[in-house]
Formats: C-alpha cells, structure tokens, sequence
C-alpha cells in the first residue's frame, strides 16, 4: 500500500468516526423521533400539502433538538463517564473537545430558531426555545435531584407535535394543546420503563428517574404506568370526537392502547425487567403508528 493511499484511508477513517461521535452527540435516533411528530402536527395542521415546507420545519425541528442534546451531553459528561450506556459518547471519551461541542450546541440552536420564526413564524420559534431551554438547563440537573424531572422533560417531549401544527397555522388552540396532551402523558409509561430497564445504571450517576422513592422498581410504579397509559388512550380518542381524525385512527388508538394497557398490567404482575422491556416496546410502537394513521385518516 502507497503512502497516498494509506494517507487517504486515514482521512476516510476520521471521517467516519466524526460522522459516528456526531450522531451520538446530537442523539440522531431520538432526534428523528421528535423530527418525525413535528412534521405530523404539521401535516395535521396544513390545508394543502407542502414539501417545501415540511423539509424546512424538518431541518429547524432537528437543529434545535440537537442543540439541546448537545448540551445535555456537555452538562453531563462526568455522569455519563459513569455508566455503561454512555460511557462511549464522544464528550464521555475525549474524542470530541467541550469547545467543538459548544459550538455545535450553539450554531445550530440558533440556526434552528431562526428558521422556526424567519420561515414560520414567532410563536413556532418561542416554542422551539421553550423545548430547547427546558430540557438543556431544567430537566437535565433535575434528573440527579428528584423524580419530578420526568414531568419537566415531558414538556419538551410533547412539544413536537404542538410545534408542528403551530407551525401550520400560527396559533395555539384545543387541537394543539390536544395534541401535545397525548404525547406529555405518553412520555411518563414510556421513560418509567427505560428508567426501570436502566435502573442500576442509572443509579450509579444519581440519576432519579422512577416515580418511586428508593429501588422503584415495583407495583407502584408499574399502577402508574398503566394509570398514565389509561389516560393517554382516553385523550387520544379527542382528534376523533372533534372532527381532526377519523374511524381508523380511533380504532388504533384503541387497540394499540389496550394492548399498551395490558403490558402495563404485566409489569404490575410480575415486576421485572422482562415485562418492563414490553412496555418499553409497546410505547414504541404506539406512538408512530397512532400519529401516521392520525395524518393518513385526517378529515
């Protein structure tokens, strides 16, 4: 092998890693969800279908979730240090320095913003930094404090579908306010259940994440997972009854919600990490399925 080639392999080689330290900075997966439920509400909210624009609140959506993701990870790097699921992150290792970070965080949360208000409008942009300021600076100290921080961080989590419609029509009203309901009561079953997963993980950085004091990991918990989920399903039924969506919505909202229900009745039954992994995966596909059909069966 020549040095020109060797050169050029190195080259290929950083480059991969900065494009893999990148995606776990700015927590791509996650950050697709939010992006994803973002163009739903917008979808909903929108009289004619534009791509010009759902690329556009895509773009900003996914520059202001990474910033904040940024800096959840800045805030946090002698934690993550600390546990198994987020000892590699690029902070947590040294392979990305705090000052390329920083100005990660902070060029493309004001870039995000910018095309929040510049392309839509104020409110969208006040939203965005709501989401963003919320989950950077309170939700994250709050984990280490009290359980309540799944509260404050369900705010941003629920904001995405709001922010969409916002972004569509400019204002707030009942049908934003509905949908950012369903995804503030989806959160609370779903994160219980990764912080059940990830309990003694968790522990180890102090991080207070089950809505039980000490180990959590029990029938209480388990009775407001299905409470939260129960909820969720009823609140879910409103884009039906107000005219947004139609049958089809409803019925997998319904179903999708029992089934939700019943996983939670396992947990409660048998209280382990088995059961609390089905809950985790009956959120997961709760969630896209309902808001697709939601859009598809718009009225």
């Amino acid at each position: 092998m020549n040095t020109s080639t060797t050169y050029s392999s190195q080259i290929k080689s950083v480059f991969t890693q900065k494009l893999k330290d990148y995606e776990q900075l700015v927590k791509l997966r996650l950050n697709l969800t939010v992006v994803f439920s973002a163009v739903i509400g917008f979808g909903m909210g929108a009289t004619i279908e534009n791509w010009y624009f759902t690329i556009l609140l895509a773009i900003g959506g996914f520059l202001v979730t990474a910033s904040a993701n940024t800096i959840n990870q800045l805030l946090e790097i002698e934690y993550d240090k600390q546990m198994k699921r987020t000892a590699n992150r690029p902070l947590a290792t040294g392979r990305m320095s705090i000052t390329e970070a920083v100005l990660i965080a902070g060029l493309h949360g004001v870039a995000g913003l910018l095309i929040l208000w510049l392309v839509f409008n104020p409110l969208t942009a006040l939203l965005g930094a709501i989401s963003l300021i919320s989950y950077a600076f309170i939700y994250t100290p709050l984990k280490r404090i009290s359980p309540i921080s799944v509260f404050i961080g369900a705010i941003p989590g629920a904001l995405p579908l709001a922010i969409g419609w916002v972004a569509a029509t400019g204002k707030l009203g009942f049908v934003a306010y509905t949908l950012f309901a369903i995804q503030f009561l989806w959160q609370f079953p779903h994160f219980w259940a990764i912080g059940w997963l990830g309990y003694d993980d968790y522990k180890k950085a102090g991080f207070k994440l089950l809505p039980v004091k000490f180990d959590g990991r029990n029938v209480n918990t388990a009775i407001q997972i299905i409470l939260y989920t129960v909820a969720m399903v009823l609140v879910g039924c409103i884009p039906y009854l107000i005219g947004l969506s139609g049958v089809v919505y409803l019925i997998s909202n319904l179903v999708l919600g029992a089934f939700f229900v019943y996983r939670g009745f396992q947990l409660y039954l048998n209280c382990n990490n088995e059961y609390a992994l089905k809950v985790m995966y009956a959120s997961l596909l709760y969630l896209p399925i309902t808001q697709i059909l939601m859009y598809i069966d718009k009225i």
